[in-house]
């Protein structure tokens, strides 16, 4: 049987559509680097120096609840509508951010900001879904990851020349521009019907968005607290809490993740259940790796910066490399990704501490080429199995599954280095612990994300 290539993805009549769901994986991941670069120019006019962390966590918590409820906005709406709401709110956000007198307005903009781009990262995945045939999918997810890459590059690079140059208002103001511009262009590119359902509109999920945020503000407390034991009951805390969201969901008359979400007997609770694990394991790259370097290995931080967006290229040229792969290819790749990056993880761990750096470099590589050669894969069977009813919020909760990764990983890595005594000032002993400790106590997830991979071969051939 032969598979459609890249020809047949950049078909003229699937251009538009590729196009916008491009542009906005470009305009939320480089926002989140670019903000990153202005932040010092930020505080130097409006002040608000010991609230610098709030941007970013306002923005992480919104995105993750946005992304949760996407799946009743595609179903009220569809998902152009959708999608051109999440542009529209990420510009409302990022107007708020330009014209914001102190520091207490940019987190607000950022918060809805958030919102906006939580809602553009969700309805993208139902979008392909819904605009692709099923075998272009892994070419899709392949090019969106080359989006991510490029953003690594661009987002601080268009973040320092407006912050050096002209204004750090002025590079709101251009992402806002391209904010309102992709709103307008996805509603005549991309597919506006809404989902078939019968009935009284869709109740918002009140509680369980409550759950979800309780979750997020312990993560997030988790990533700052200083003593362990209150980092590890924060985030036991929030584990609870989106167990309990779970608990609740399935049987709820509108639900906002697969009435399957996490269970073992199905390939799309098996699918999510790697999706999560391969997020948390992927987190010690993007939070500690670039301070160790700068440490331990005398590293400036642009230099450190660039030298993990080495993972991010790997995630690209892996995917874009086993796009294409047909019959039992993909299975195998949802088992060899995750144990590619726990063997560079463990690589990191042994090489971090006392170098070389060569040793280190390539680690990093594997760790990003690891989870580049099964994440569309796994996306793939998540969306594919999905009940009857239920492809829209399958598809959907993969951002939310990873969005919830990232920020359960970051808080548990909090607690390894905590524990090792790295918050122990520069301490350099407690550093190069940290470091060892930190990579290695992510190789379980990578792991368990392989065995998980072995089931969801099975379950996925079976058909259930």
């Amino acid at each position: 049987m032969r598979f459609p290539g890249w020809r047949a993805l950049l078909a003229p009549e699937r251009i538009p559509s590729l196009a916008v769901l491009l542009g906005g994986v470009l305009l939320h991941s480089m926002n989140v680097l670019l903000v990153a670069t202005v932040l010092p120019s930020i505080v130097a006019e409006v002040g608000g120096a010991s609230l610098m962390s709030w941007p970013t966590t306002a923005y992480l918590a919104s995105s993750i609840v946005a992304a949760a409820c996407t799946s009743l906005l595609t179903i009220a709406v569809g998902p152009g509508r959708a999608f051109a709401v999440g542009a529209l709110v990420f510009c409302s956000g990022t107007l708020l951010c330009a014209f914001a007198p102190a520091m207490g307005q940019v987190i607000a903009g950022r918060f809805v900001q958030g919102a906006g781009g939580g809602l553009l990262s969700a309805v993208a995945y139902v979008v392909v879904r819904s605009t692709f045939p099923e075998p272009l999918w892994p070419r899709v997810f392949a090019l969106l990851a080359g989006v991510w890459s490029i953003s690594v590059l661009v987002g601080p690079l268009v973040g320092g020349v407006f912050a050096t140059y002209s204004s750090w208002r002025g590079a709101f103001f251009a992402v806002a521009a391209l904010a309102g511009l992709l709103a307008v262009v996805a509603l005549r590119a991309l597919p506006a019907a809404r989902a078939a359902r019968r009935g009284a509109r869709p109740r918002a999920p009140v509680g369980r968005v409550g759950l979800i945020s309780f979750a997020i503000a312990a993560m997030s407390l988790a990533a700052i607290a200083d003593a362990p034991v209150g980092k590890a009951g924060l985030i036991a805390g929030a584990v609870a809490a989106l167990a309990v969201m779970l608990r609740l969901d399935r049987v709820a008359a509108t639900p906002v993740m697969p009435g399957d979400a996490f269970s073992l007997r199905s390939a799309t609770g098996v699918g999510l259940w790697i999706a999560l694990l391969l997020s948390i394991a992927f987190v010690p790259l993007q939070i500690f790796v670039p301070v160790f370097l700068q440490r331990l290995h005398g590293f400036d931080p642009l230099a450190a910066g660039y030298t993990v967006a080495a993972a991010s290229m790997a995630w690209t040229l892996a995917a874009i490399a086993v796009a294409g792969l047909t019959d039992r290819w993909p299975d195998r790749m949802v088992v060899a990704g995750p144990l590619t990056m726990g063997m560079g993880l463990f690589g990191i761990a042994l090489a971090m501490p006392t170098g070389p750096v060569a040793a280190i470099v390539s680690t990093i590589v594997l760790v990003g080429g690891g989870i580049g050669a099964c994440w569309a894969f796994t996306a793939q069977r998540i969306m594919t199995s999905a009940r009857r009813g239920e492809e829209d919020i399958a598809a959907s909760s993969v951002a939310t599954v990873q969005q919830a990764g990232f920020a359960l990983g970051a808080a548990v890595a909090g607690l390894v280095a905590n524990t090792a005594g790295f918050s122990l000032g520069g301490d350099p002993t407690g550093t190069v612990l940290a470091a060892f400790w930190v990579p290695a106590s992510f190789v379980s997830a990578a792991a368990v994300a392989a065995i998980m991979g072995l089931r969801l071969g099975v379950l996925y051939q079976r058909g259930t």
